[in-house]
């Protein structure tokens, strides 16, 4: 373990060689990040005594704007906990994110860890770090032992083909016609949700140009009603982004019809499983979360960990968030 060399790459040419199986860890999403603007990735490299990187973990500093101070801030993020030659290992996890820390230091306010792969994953190494700990909810919906269409209920069925025979389709995004409309919509439904982040268009172009996710759109006799961002990682498809006219289009459902598709589609190109990022908040009441768990996923209570850069900050929201 301790032959073990952590250093850090924030360049594409210095970038080695490595896995591209986790796209939320791969050389491509570096790539894309490196290449949108107010984002600044970090592939967190540990290498053995002859050069092999044994494991590798892609941190992404995100320049944001704020209408309440601080109105300009930095905040990290990394999905989960990196790519291993072996098995996922705690100690050498421990390891990359004590040299992250030191590398962003008081550079950006925060740093966010999720999507862990299990719960208690690096439990001891997030706290001597001083990171804490929120919980959150996690969901998923299996798409190899059963077809989508059964683990819905019967009225949800019905919802869904009432829908499209009124004419509601959902296609991919192709056209800059289309990619207009689609990242109108997008930042149109968050902007008033501070804490989503919405990256550039140049990031979503991206995607477009890649076999690494997908772009749809939704719509209804003419109108955009929904839009959503599907990214593959694996065996497994997750459901990144997300926006629709719900209230405007109430007898269609264009956010049953948006999140269906992603569903049916990831189903259709044989992905084990589809997963909604940033569900939110293990709150008892969640609508967002309530309206995810009709299309019959299943609930895991998760942590997502925190670090903030100013240190009695850091220390209140420890004390407010412990175990």
């Amino acid at each position: 373990m301790n032959e073990l060399k952590i250093r850090i790459i924030d360049h594409i040419e210095d970038l080695p060689p490595l896995s591209a199986d986790n796209f939320f860890h791969s050389p491509q999403l570096f790539r894309l990040a490196h290449q949108t603007p107010r984002q600044k990735p970090y592939m967190c490299l540990a290498e053995s005594a002859d050069g092999q990187v044994v494991a590798h973990m892609l941190a992404i500093v995100r320049y944001r704007a704020s209408y309440f101070p601080p109105y300009f801030y930095m905040h990290c993020r990394v999905l989960g906990e990196g790519v291993y030659a072996a098995q996922p290992d705690a100690e050498v996890f421990g390891r990359m994110l004590n040299a992250l820390c030191r590398k962003l230091s008081n550079r950006v306010l925060y740093i966010e860890v999720s999507n862990l792969g299990h719960k208690m994953f690096g439990y001891r190494q997030f706290r001597q770090e001083r990171f804490f700990p929120v919980h959150w909810m996690s969901i998923h919906n299996s798409l190899h032992s059963h077809t989508p269409e059964e683990r819905i209920s019967e009225r949800m069925q019905r919802r869904i083909d009432t829908a499209y025979k009124r004419g509601v389709v959902t296609n991919e995004v192709q056209t800059d016609a289309d990619f207009r409309a689609f990242s109108r919509l997008l930042r149109h439904h968050h902007w008033l949700k501070p804490k989503r982040y919405i990256p550039h268009d140049q990031f979503f172009r991206g995607i477009m140009q890649t076999d690494a996710g997908r772009l749809y759109l939704t719509r209804y006799r003419g109108h955009i009603v929904g839009c959503s961002v599907v990214v593959y990682s694996g065996r497994n498809a997750y459901l990144w982004y997300a926006a629709y006219r719900r209230k405007s289009y109430v007898f269609v459902h264009p956010d049953v019809l948006t999140i269906w598709h992603a569903i049916k589609e990831s189903h259709r190109q044989g992905y084990d499983h589809i997963f909604f990022l940033d569900v939110g908040l293990p709150f008892s009441k969640n609508s967002f979360r309530e309206f995810i768990l009709k299309f019959g996923g299943k609930p895991t209570s998760t942590y997502r960990w925190f670090r903030v850069s100013i240190r009695w900050i850091n220390s209140l929201l420890s004390w407010i968030y412990r175990d």
